[in-house]
């Protein structure tokens, strides 16, 4: 089965030009998912100390990018989308050791670009599901980091794409009286195939 959806690539950065304002406007400066969950593991698998050179791949507006660069990396975001890269250099101040490029994380001569072995680490934060192709970057990924040199990223789990998720929410009462709400993703069928 492939996984990588090329035909989409323009359509995909289209989409992203067109809702980057509206998107950073909304959760740029960040929400519990990512702030209390994502970013701090993010953090401790990465292990940023002052003089990482760290690409952040699919950077948005570059939060996670401002973040890397407080605690002491050198960081060069890349994104496709034009608007995502113009709201990230709006936000990030003048003497932040960042650099955004808008590059295509697909694109093989793009990603050679940045030079071999040029970071000490690289990370994608939350993007990779949203790429409809991802084979270029992970070929390119060797190049791009030393021998051991990290990449961190997240992805959504699968079961929350599944059309067999559903959410609920229950109202129970304790023996004080207290009513309680419990809410919560059901998923089922997680290893069944999923009919075509």
């Amino acid at each position: 089965m492939n996984a990588d959806f090329p035909e989409h690539v323009d359509e995909n950065r289209r989409i992203w030009n067109a809702n980057a304002r509206w998107w950073d406007d909304r959760i740029g400066d960040g929400n519990d998912f990512q702030t209390v969950l994502i970013e701090p593991a993010t953090e401790r698998l990465l292990n940023v100390t002052t003089g990482d050179t760290i690409l952040d791949i699919a950077c948005g507006a570059g939060r996670f990018a401002r973040r890397m660069a407080a605690l002491g990396a050198g960081v060069v975001g890349i994104d496709t989308s034009t608007e995502f890269i113009a709201r990230a250099r709006e936000r990030t101040p003048a003497d932040a050791s960042i650099d955004y490029l808008v590059l295509d994380a697909a694109n093989a001569n793009d990603l050679r670009s940045l030079g071999a072995d040029r970071f000490t680490k690289a990370v994608c934060t939350m993007a990779l599901m949203d790429m409809p192709e991802i084979a270029p970057l992970f070929r390119a990924l060797s190049g791009l980091l030393p021998r051991g040199g990290a990449f961190v990223f997240s992805v959504t789990h699968p079961c929350f794409h599944s059309a067999t998720i559903q959410r609920f929410a229950e109202m129970y009462e304790e023996e004080a009286g207290r009513h309680v709400i419990l809410t919560g993703v059901k998923v089922s069928s997680y290893l069944s195939p999923s009919p075509e």
